[in-house]
C-alpha cells in the first residue's frame, strides 16, 4: 500500500509518503535533501513494515508559516497521523539523525529504535578542520553571503554528495540529478521560523535505551566520522558500522547496503 497525505503540526503543512503496513519506521531527511532521499529505503522496508518518510520545513513539498517551531513536535505529528500510540523506529541522516535523538530523549515511550546515519548530535564538540577543508567550508561560506545559490548548490553537493575527502564529480548521473533538485528547494525556500529544539543532546546519550545502529562514511568530513564513533560508543544498546568509499549520503550511494543494515535493525528490535 502507497499513500501520501498532509499532516498539519502547527502553521505547517507537512507533505507524508508511506508505504506498506505493519510496525512504523520513520525517515528523517538530511537539510541538504528532502524526503526523496529514502525513495529505495521506503520501497525495500515497506515490503516488511509501514516505511514513512515526510518533508520537514522547508523542504521538499510541506509549506510552512514563518514562525518558531518544534522539530520534534512536527515528527511527533506526523507519528499520530501514521503510527498512532504505538512505537516506531527512526532512521534519521545528519540533522534529521539528530531529531531523532532529541524525540527519544523527549518522548521514549514512542521510539523502539534508531538508525542514526551521520549524525548531527547537539552539543557535540566543535568542528576542526585541516586547512584544505577549513577552505572549502570558506566557500560555502562566500557563496552563501553572495547569495549566488546555484554555485553554493555546487559547493554542498561536492562537500556532502561527494565528500571532501574525494575528488569533486565522484558521484555522477542520478544521484546527483537528485541531489541538486532536492537541495536547490531548500536553498530556495522562503525564510521560516527558528527550531526551539535546543538542548545538549550529546551529553545525555546514556539516557537512550532503544536499540541503536549507528553508520558513517570513510569519504565524509573526519569529524563527523569521529562523531558517528562516539555515539556509537555512548549510547548503551548501539552498533557502529563504517562504510568505506561512501561521503554523508549513503542512502543515494549505496542504497542496498544501508537498507540491510535498517532490516537488520528492525528485527533486532523488540
Amino acid at each position: 500500500m502507497n499513500s501520501s497525505l498532509k499532516v498539519v503540526s502547527g502553521g505547517a503543512t507537512l507533505a507524508v509518503e508511506i508505504v506498506g503496513s505493519g510496525p512504523a519506521v520513520v525517515f528523517l531527511h538530511a537539510n541538504v535533501c528532502d524526503k526523496r532521499m529514502w525513495r529505495p529505503q521506503l520501497d525495500a522496508v515497506g515490503a516488511h513494515c509501514r516505511a514513512i518518510a515526510y518533508d520537514r520545513r522547508g523542504f521538499g513539498g510541506t509549506a510552512s508559516a514563518a514562525e518558531d517551531y518544534s522539530a520534534v513536535a512536527d515528527l511527533v505529528a506526523v507519528l499520530d497521523a501514521t503510527a498512532g500510540a504505538a512505537p516506531a523506529i527512526l532512521v534519521g541522516c545528519s540533522q534529521g539523525a539528530n531529531i531523532a535523538l532529541g524525540a527519544s530523549l523527549m518522548h521514549p515511550s514512542r521510539v523502539r529504535g534508531l538508525v542514526l546515519i551521520a549524525p548531527t548530535v547537539a552539543g557535540a564538540p566543535e568542528a576542526v578542520y585541516s586547512s584544505d577543508l577549513a577552505e572549502m567550508v570558506a566557500q560555502q561560506k562566500q557563496a552563501e553571503v553572495a547569495g549566488d545559490l546555484d554555485r553554493l548548490n555546487d559547493i554542498k553537493a561536492r562537500l556532502f554528495l561527494d565528500g571532501p575527502l574525494a575528488p569533486e564529480g565522484r558521484v555522477e548521473g542520478d544521484a546527483r540529478r537528485l541531489f541538486l533538485d532536492m537541495n536547490a528547494i531548500a536553498l530556495r525556500a522562503a525564510p521560516g521560523g527558528a527550531n526551539r529544539d535546543n538542548w545538549p543532546i550529546f551529553s545525555r546519550l546514556d539516557e537512550i535505551a532503544a536499540p541503536s545502529l549507528v553508520i558513517w562514511g570513510t569519504l565524509d568530513f573526519p569529524h563527523i566520522q569521529e562523531r558517528g564513533r562516539a555515539v556509537a560508543a555512548m549510547l548503551p544498546d548501539a552498533q557502529g558500522r563504517e562504510l568505506p568509499g561512501t561521503a554523508h549520503l549513503p542512502s543515494l550511494e549505496q542504497p542496498e547496503a544501508v537498507t540491510g543494515w535498517i532490516l537488520d535493525l528492525v528485527r533486532r528490535c523488540p
